[in-house]
């Protein structure tokens, strides 16, 4: 069995080691910084108006069990992801095929796209783009064999605020350290297992190679050596006089995940020297501004801190961590902030082309096959058939929503027949093995399973087109874990994790319809995010999975 693994792990507690382990937890989390402000749902707003509260972000107890050749491949695809959407956010004419149907049915993409044209018919005065990327995945255990190991398969790409790099690294740190404390042959808080390395009990699973303790999770120093990259890359002030330069984090008002942009912020002003400030999405054209045309056309972005109104500093990048929702946009001046940035000499994380990119729309574009267009060919043209095969081997099947007559770069059915995509949406017996996916990010958007054809049956059929729809990945089976949450309530059962590799890419492009020129591409660092295996989304922030890290195996 390839998942025997899974039936004696995680090690069983008693009360009393659950109780020290919980307590150690919780202390090492407020100690270490790996939290979150509360919700509201946890604690009132009455008990915390100031909201000076932080309590420890949702963790598991012990690292999930990951495949070591799952994970090596999905770090050695890394570079090779960035580079492709890299070159799908230079090709403007491609992406505006790809988008376009979705702009007749969706005013956030709409509204996006609006914003490059304005800045493309004023001109652009920055061709840098920069990419904080993550590539998330998911183990399929194939339902037809049993004993086959599970493969790789790519849940989504992420283009904007591409989270939680900061906590998982704290993650790694807290299991490493309750798996090795005072010893890694003799740890106090983690009952012996094989896979933790001190255990040779014939009762548990014995064909395991493992290092009994989480890889080192270099997420922080990858993202920051990105911001540092594109710091540098802008070089030297464009104002006159000239003016000291920083690094803008763009982050939501009232944000609850602060601790884990400040672990970015901090090493990048501790290992880099390089400043940056925190700018609600609110505050951009308070305390932002950019010169007229004529008293400077680069247009420098100007940020005046408000806790010193007589000191000004020139932003190099926008690292958003922001306005990846529509909900965000609700302020009657956020568009306007938002091309107020994009029209700006500062380099954008990402751009507007960039985050339209991301899109689900394109992944599911980038999943055809021939006989139809080989996108990954045209796009990745240097490198070897082997890479791109290997590349695709990580796509889940992914079918347009289009009608026969918009659709044309889709892998959808001919003319003639009902494009394959709605066949499936429609039949209640297929869509239970699918996901139907809006363009949106954050979690808790999808329709599944059989929810899906009665969905669709609720709305126009003119906005089906704005969907696409996947194929379920199937986890392997039998997986547990135990999760403490923010609440502070301990829960255990059956789980389903999602692993995240982070990425870093700079280009220039100033052409915006060329091959992009690639001055800094790294990959480096992880997420694992653990979800009950009842939830179907995701999302820590939005409050289904829990942070996690790998304990990293092979079976012989």
């Amino acid at each position: 069995m390839a998942y025997n693994i899974y039936s004696e792990y995680p090690p069983p507690l008693t009360a009393d080691q659950e109780k020290y382990l919980v307590q150690t937890v919780k202390n090492w989390s407020i100690e270490h910084a790996l939290a979150v402000r509360p919700s509201s749902a946890i604690v009132s707003e009455e008990a915390n108006p100031n909201h000076v509260l932080a309590t420890n972000a949702p963790v598991t107890l012990f690292p999930s069990p990951f495949p070591k050749s799952c994970f090596d491949q999905a770090r050695s695809l890394q570079q090779v992801y960035n580079e492709l959407y890299a070159a799908v956010a230079s090709d403007e004419q491609w992406l505006e095929d790809v988008i376009k149907e979705l702009i007749e049915v969706d005013d956030f993409l709409a509204n996006l796209w609006k914003i490059h044209l304005s800045v493309k018919e004023e001109g652009y005065v920055q061709d840098l783009t920069l990419g904080l990327f993550r590539s998330d995945y998911m183990l399929h255990a194939p339902e037809d064999d049993e004993a086959a190991p599970p493969s790789l398969k790519q849940v989504e790409f992420n283009t904007i605020s591409s989270s939680f790099g900061g906590l998982a690294c704290l993650v790694a740190e807290l299991h490493t350290s309750l798996a090795t404390y005072p010893s890694p042959a003799n740890s106090v808080a983690y009952p012996p297992h094989p896979l933790f390395g001190n255990s040779s009990s014939p009762d548990q699973p014995s064909a395991i190679n493992s290092v009994g303790h989480p890889p080192t999770n270099a997420a922080v120093a990858t993202l920051t050596a990105g911001l540092a990259a594109g710091h540098q890359a802008y070089g030297p002030s464009k104002s006159t006089p000239p003016l000291p330069t920083c690094v803008i984090f763009l982050v939501q008002d009232g944000e609850r995940n602060v601790f884990d942009q400040l672990a970015l912020s901090t090493f990048l002003y501790k290992e880099h020297k390089i400043p940056s400030f925190r700018l609600p999405t609110s505050q951009v054209l308070e305390l932002t501004s950019i010169p007229s045309p004529d008293a400077n056309p680069a247009r420098p972005l100007i940020y005046t801190p408000p806790s010193s109104p007589s000191t000004q500093y020139e932003v190099t990048v926008v690292y958003f961590r922001a306005w990846y929702a529509p909900t965000e946009y609700a302020a009657s001046t956020s568009w306007a902030a938002r091309h107020h940035l994009e029209r700006s000499a500062a380099i954008k994380c990402p751009s507007v082309l960039l985050q339209l990119s991301g899109s689900k729309k394109v992944q599911q574009v980038l999943t055809s096959r021939p006989p139809g267009p080989d996108h990954l060919k045209a796009f990745l043209p240097d490198h070897p058939t082997a890479t791109l095969d290997n590349l695709r081997s990580t796509f889940a099947p992914q079918y347009s929503l289009s009608s026969p007559s918009s659709t044309t770069t889709s892998s959808s059915t001919s003319p003639e027949a009902e494009p394959e995509g709605i066949r499936l949406a429609l039949s209640e017996a297929l869509a239970a093995n699918h996901v139907l996916k809006p363009q949106r990010e954050g979690g808790g958007n999808n329709i599944y399973r059989t929810n899906i054809p009665p969905f669709l049956g609720s709305i126009p059929r003119s906005q089906w087109k704005q969907y696409i729809l996947m194929e379920l990945i199937r986890p392997p089976p039998a997986a547990k874990n135990t999760v403490l949450r923010s609440d502070g309530q301990v829960v255990r059962g059956n789980v389903v994790s999602e692993l995240g590799i982070f990425g870093t890419c700079l280009w220039r492009n100033p052409l915006r319809s060329a091959r992009p020129q690639i001055l800094h591409n790294a990959e480096g660092g992880y997420l694992l995010r653990t979800k009950g295996k009842e939830s179907d989304e995701g999302g820590v922030a939005a409050g289904f999975s829990s942070l996690d890290s790998l304990i990293l195996y092979e079976e012989s």
